[in-house]
């Protein structure tokens, strides 16, 4: 009998979430970040960091994936323990509070946490730059654009209503002036000087798998709210096609290196897992002309990920910073939240339209 991808998907997201309830327990209120791939153990942080959201929104699909009130409850107490970051002078507030609130479908401390999240992301809007500046909680530079701070964000701000939806068109279409521009401008990250201009920042690198992975997967969330799409709706097509044919193309690994420059080098299973919900969510587009293509290569790459990286629930073969030699070859807590993300959809617990 052949295999559906309701069969290894389902068996695969019951591991995944499984993990989840293990490493509540190891972790308690901390928030886990990456895990060592021989014994399993996390590191953790107090207060998230910028991947506090995956670890609550890992917690609200294990909840509707059990239907489990102690598990609903859990996943209630960590979101809840991100309301510190509303105020955080940082882009990545909507991974964190997007992500962190999404699937938290009916409650309603989750759903008054993502309402104030939308106004303080639109009041962080700078008119001059047009985006929210990647910002000074992580330190370094604070005027940064960079590609991880438009997933997430953008689906933030358009929560907040018609003028949250032009700030997220502005923030977007800015990242995709800067790093999808013409010219070969495809650095991940830019710097603005106030009597320069913008110039392209070295960190991350532009061989950097992530990159284009965070940007496909905000053009995708934006074609998905009419609000943010109707801006420049034959941009965003473009701009979509464009980065997915970077995931589709045959010669593509369906897991890549952690920088392209380093072929040889560690690879990125949570770039993968990033790209494959990415790739869900334009097949899911209306009238998208590529969807069977961009369906059935989220899917190969969901089964490449469960066959060969996934051991015990542990998506392995993460790499949270390849230049620094941090975490290379780990379980990362996004990457088990995006491949759990794409089997829900596969099987039908989740909806990536909306989330």
């Amino acid at each position: 009998m052949r295999r559906t991808p309701r069969d290894w998907a389902g068996r695969a997201l019951a591991d995944v979430l499984g993990r989840a309830a293990a490493t509540r327990t190891e972790t308690g209120d901390r928030f886990p970040l990456y895990a060592d791939p021989g014994t399993g153990r996390w590191t953790t942080t107090g207060r998230g960091a910028w991947t506090g959201g995956f670890w609550a929104g890992l917690l609200w699909l294990r909840a509707r994936h059990t239907g489990d009130a102690a598990d609903r409850k859990a996943a209630a107490a960590c979101t809840a323990r991100l309301a510190d970051w509303v105020e955080a002078d940082t882009a990545t507030r909507g991974l964190i509070l997007w992500y962190g609130t999404a699937l938290a479908t009916g409650d309603p401390g989750a759903r008054a946490l993502r309402t104030r999240a939308a106004g303080a992301a639109l009041a962080a809007l700078d008119p001059e730059l047009g985006l929210v500046p990647w910002g000074s909680a992580f330190g370094g530079p604070r005027l940064l654009a960079r590609v991880d701070g438009v997933p997430g964000m953008v689906a933030l701000l358009a929560a907040g209503g018609p003028e949250g939806e032009r700030a997220a068109a502005s923030h977007l279409h800015r990242h995709l002036d800067l790093c999808l521009g013409a010219g070969g401008r495809t650095a991940p990250a830019w710097e603005f000087d106030p009597r320069a201009g913008w110039r392209a920042y070295e960190e991350p690198p532009a061989g950097w798998s992530r990159g284009s992975a965070w940007l496909l997967l905000a053009v995708a969330d934006a074609r998905h709210r009419p609000g943010v799409a109707r801006a420049a709706p034959g941009r965003l097509e473009a701009a979509a096609e464009r980065l997915a044919d970077g995931w589709t193309r045959p010669c593509t690994p369906l897991v890549p290196p952690a920088d392209e420059a380093r072929p040889a080098g560690p690879l990125d299973t949570s770039a993968a897992a990033i790209a494959a919900v990415a790739l869900l969510k334009l097949a899911a587009v209306p009238g998208c002309r590529a969807a069977p293509a961009y369906a059935y290569r989220a899917a190969s790459i969901l089964e490449r990920l469960v066959g060969e990286h996934l051991t015990r629930g542990m998506l392995l073969d993460g790499c949270y910073d390849a230049g620094k030699g941090i975490a290379v070859r780990h379980e990362l807590v996004w990457g088990d939240f995006f491949l759990a993300l794409g089997l829900a959809a596969l099987t039908g617990l989740a909806d990536v339209r909306v989330i």
